[in-house]
């Protein structure tokens, strides 16, 4: 089929045909742009594919994550800022809402998750902030304020990333038509002086000065196989991510479609009654629970016949999901409750409520237990991740809790994402690894045990912990360990934790590998 696009042409209005995407159920709602991608928006898409293709190291976290980051978002800023065009009659006025001010807010979170990758070392950490960038890139790019509008984003990426490439080829080609008028042989003119001028500097530069040849060589890509392989994969990945995102904040879908999370309302009693019976069962459970609070350990021991770490260990898993869970009633119980009349709103209040503060007891139960489960068998990583989610759900619960006075609360999903992205950057700001190192060299300094084998699988992150090691054999070997799994880095891999455990590292060498290998467990 063929798109009529109203576009100026010599002063007035005229009509330009072309190719464009077949219909598809999303057309009505989701339209596109009226016109082709500017050459701002070509050459800022191109120029952050090729910036991430040199700078992404696949094998570790690094400097190069956050260029990569940087250079995307700068993208599309120029993208949207640059590439805009003035505003032309068009034949149906349309209102296109690109979000609000708080995308900025997401973009920026982005930024800084992928700029953990700088600062720590810790693998399983960096890939939970990526996971979570592409959480905030999403509300970043989505102009609805529910998670429905959220997740739909996530499912338009691949029609975003096909019609994108449509509309930047129409943008490419329009810039080859400008270029036919003799500006292209002045751009490879250009090209060619620039060329030729930082060859000959730069190689008298390489050869007066030594520190400058290895910053040089350092940042000149080796063109291995492997490398070019290597660019093709991130190239491949991020060009259609990259085009996906600025087809959709140069024509996101409609937020009235993709907000309208308003379905179908049960009965009154059909909601009362079930919600009603569980808030009795968390009641019950919360009583008891009171008692083991402030009974301590005793209470345990003469009730169950555990001892209080057994009892923690017992539980914190099934209160963890019983959280979870009930995060998910209240959603359910908001979405398909009614409450057109007072009655059914004072109910709802009233219900809901009772449930989200039975269950902030039931949180503090399982932090507790968890508190009590560290101090007996030490802190590892799954333990420190999933208390900070219980303590993410217990936040989660107060703002329900605050959305419950108005019943209405479009703000709230928002606003707990924000609150986790935050706990997240707060949590690699304290080095989970150092926390962990740090809390098992306490505990050997009361127990004179230590947990040998999972220290030295930690990250170079745990290294200035394990320094206060008051063992000097154990430290050594431990260091030892963890430093064998620290290879050079280039510009692209460059890590502080990394290159500051190197300089520690080196001023402790076991004086037996091979005893190293015996108390490891390792061959």
């Amino acid at each position: 089929m063929s798109l009529a696009i109203m576009q100026p042409t010599n002063g007035q209005i005229g009509l330009i045909h072309g190719p464009w995407p077949a219909a598809s159920p999303w057309s009505r709602h989701w339209p596109g742009p009226g016109r082709p991608a500017s050459p701002a928006t070509v050459v800022a898409v191109l120029a952050a594919t090729v910036i991430a293709a040199l700078s992404v190291p696949l094998d570790r976290a690094g400097l190069g994550w956050l260029v990569t980051a940087v250079a995307g978002v700068g993208a599309l800023v120029a993208a949207r800022v640059i590439g805009t065009p003035p505003a032309v009659p068009a034949l149906v006025p349309t209102r296109v809402d690109h979000g609000g001010p708080d995308r900025f807010a997401w973009a920026a979170a982005t930024v800084a998750l992928l700029a953990v990758g700088t600062f720590r070392a810790a693998g399983w950490l960096f890939v939970l902030c990526l996971l979570t960038a592409t959480l905030t890139t999403a509300l970043a790019l989505s102009s609805g304020r529910s998670l429905r509008s959220v997740a739909l984003t996530y499912v338009l990426v691949p029609a975003a990333a096909t019609r994108g490439g449509l509309w930047l080829a129409r943008g490419a080609g329009r810039l080859r038509g400008r270029s036919r008028s003799g500006s292209a042989l002045r751009v490879l003119a250009t090209v060619a002086v620039s060329i030729l001028l930082l060859a000959v500097f730069g190689a008298l530069f390489v050869s007066a000065d030594a520190a400058f040849a290895r910053v040089f060589e350092a940042a000149i890509p080796d063109l291995r196989p492997i490398t070019i392989i290597r660019w093709i994969f991130v190239s491949a990945v991020t060009a259609p991510l990259l085009t996906a995102a600025a087809y959709l904040r140069a024509a996101p879908p409609a937020p009235g479609r993709l907000d309208r999370t308003e379905g179908r309302k049960v009965g009154r009693m059909e909601w009362a009654v079930p919600l009603g019976l569980l808030v009795l069962l968390f009641a019950a459970f919360v009583t008891i629970q009171l008692a083991v609070l402030f009974g301590g350990d005793r209470h345990v021991v003469e009730t169950d016949g555990l001892t209080y770490a057994e009892y923690a260990r017992s539980g914190f898993w099934q209160l963890c999901m019983v959280t979870a869970l009930t995060l998910v009633v209240l959603a359910g119980a908001a979405r398909w409750a009614p409450r057109t009349g007072r009655a059914d709103r004072m109910l709802l209040r009233v219900v809901l409520g009772a449930l989200a503060a039975l269950t902030l007891v039931i949180v503090a139960s399982a932090l507790h237990r968890m508190n009590v489960y560290t101090e007996t068998y030490g802190l590892t990583r799954l333990r420190l991740l999933v208390a900070c989610c219980e303590a993410w759900f217990g936040l989660v619960l107060l703002m329900v809790l605050v959305a419950g006075i108005r019943i209405r609360a479009a703000w709230l999903p928002r606003v707990a994402i924000g609150v986790g992205v935050l706990a997240l950057l707060g949590l690699a700001a304290a080095n989970p690894d150092g926390l962990i190192a740090a809390n098992h060299v306490q505990r050997f300094e009361r127990t004179q045990t230590i947990d040998a084998g999972y220290l030295a699988d930690l990250s170079p992150d745990a290294v200035p912990a394990l320094t206060g090691l008051d063992e000097p054999a154990t430290r050594a070997c431990l260091l030892d360990a963890i430093g064998a799994d620290m290879p050079a880095d280039d510009w692209r891999e460059f890590n502080t934790a990394r290159e500051s455990a190197r300089d520690l590292v080196a001023r402790y060498r076991p004086a037996d590998p091979g005893a190293c290998s015996r108390m490891l467990g390792r061959s």
